[in-house]
């Protein structure tokens, strides 16, 4: 970092501890744990795109290549000021960025701002989220043309790529979470998997799972009591926790997991209004669902999450697979979620605490500083009121691959 000029010795009188994260490809990141800094550091307001605006764009095209900007965040200057702000301590001194480091709240809306810049005047056929640049054409001679000014405008600027998560020239793509191009946009099968993997209960409890989940939204299905009757008959009392599954069981079983993955119940995305985000975790599994206010002043779904824990995993403490859950959430929901302030509620009272993470627990403090980018408070709320969440960790599944 030295030799690249990424930082440089310091003599500031502020400092914050170094904490590596490993990533999910194996490599490193070195990270600062700049909980308190950020704790006075005032807010940059600057605007995140509105992520279906740019897939709206990108759906029209014929041809499209996706860029993705090689560590970003070392890409962009820091001001003198902001220098002896970001100093941090080692075995062998203290030193200080010449660049943006992450870790830093306001890290997201910086560089935001930059790629803005970056691409001004070129909006009719590129659009960037964060890192992610996306070029869109209507013929591949246009395409071409369009590729070479944004390639130019990056050298100019003297950004990177990295050249092995790019796609070019492709009719459909993968961009912030959806597939898109020849005139559609369709989101990745993963927003619905938990629900369409659902599997057939094998007991009354995994029914009374079901029931859980389904009864939540239970004001947006027509005749709910009719259709779930076949169901909620397996639950009673008399009946024994070997359940006699039936044809009418299957029937009202697949038409209510229909009702969860389409309107009245499932919803868009509305980027002008708070979302929220459940979690919970279970012996097992961990599960999480992206919710919205609608019109009726009603909670939707937008997205639901779920995945079966390792043999590894499972071993952990009850607060490390809260913890967990939450990062694993937040990360699969960054396109909805990062640059804009969310609520975040679990039914785990202890990771309220989850800022200011402390102590020798690696997991924890490495799972707290993943989340340095996001802006959200969490909200602790009873088991009773996180059924969704709690439904979707107990009957979860190996995650998607999309």
């Amino acid at each position: 970092m030295l030799q690249m000029g990424v930082i440089l010795p310091s003599g500031s009188a502020w400092a914050s501890p170094v904490v590596l994260v490993p990533k999910p490809d194996g490599e490193i990141r070195f990270c600062m744990d700049y909980c308190k800094l950020n704790a006075v550091i005032r807010p940059d307001n600057y605007p995140m795109p509105h992520t279906d605006e740019l897939l709206e764009k990108l759906g029209r095209a014929q041809f499209i290549s996706t860029l993705d900007l090689t560590k970003e965040y070392w890409q962009v200057p820091l001001d003198e000021s902001a220098k002896e702000k970001s100093a941090f301590t080692t075995q062998v001194g203290l030193y200080e960025f010449n660049v943006l480091p992450f870790g830093l709240r306001n890290a997201p809306a910086s560089f935001q701002r930059l790629v803005d810049g970056l691409l001004a005047g070129l909006g009719e056929y590129a659009v960037t989220y964060l890192d992610d640049v996306a070029i869109f054409s209507d013929s591949w001679a246009e395409h071409l043309e369009h590729l070479q000014k944004v390639f130019e405008r990056i050298r100019e600027a003297g950004l990177t790529v990295k050249a092995k998560k790019c796609q070019i020239g492709l009719n459909r793509v993968t961009y912030l979470g959806h597939q898109v191009g020849q005139g559609t946009i369709n989101p990745l099968q993963a927003k619905v998997d938990a629900i369409q993997k659902w599997p057939v209960p094998k007991s009354k409890k995994q029914v009374q799972s079901f029931l859980s989940l389904v009864g939540y939204y239970r004001r947006f299905v027509p005749q709910y009591s009719q259709i779930t009757a076949p169901l909620t008959d397996l639950t009673k009392k008399k009946q024994p926790n070997a359940i006699q599954w039936t044809e009418e069981c299957q029937k009202a079983f697949n038409q209510l997991k229909v009702t969860l993955m389409s309107d009245p119940v499932l919803r868009a995305p509305d980027f002008d209004k708070l979302f929220l985000v459940n979690t919970d975790a279970s012996e097992h599994g961990v599960g999480a669902v992206l919710m919205q206010e609608g019109p009726d002043q009603e909670f939707h779904p937008v997205v639901f999450l779920s995945k079966k824990l390792s043999e590894r995993e499972s071993n952990w403490s009850v607060t490390e697979k809260e913890c967990y859950t939450i990062v694993y959430a937040l990360e699969k929901l960054r396109p909805y979620i990062c640059g804009w302030h969310f609520h975040l509620q679990t039914d785990h009272a202890a990771l309220q605490w989850l800022h200011t993470a402390t102590g020798n627990n690696k997991n924890l403090i490495w799972w707290s500083l993943a989340l340095q980018d996001f802006d959200f408070d969490i909200q602790h709320i009873s088991g009773a009121s996180n059924k969704v969440a709690d439904a979707l960790s107990h009957e979860s599944f190996p995650e998607s691959t999309g």
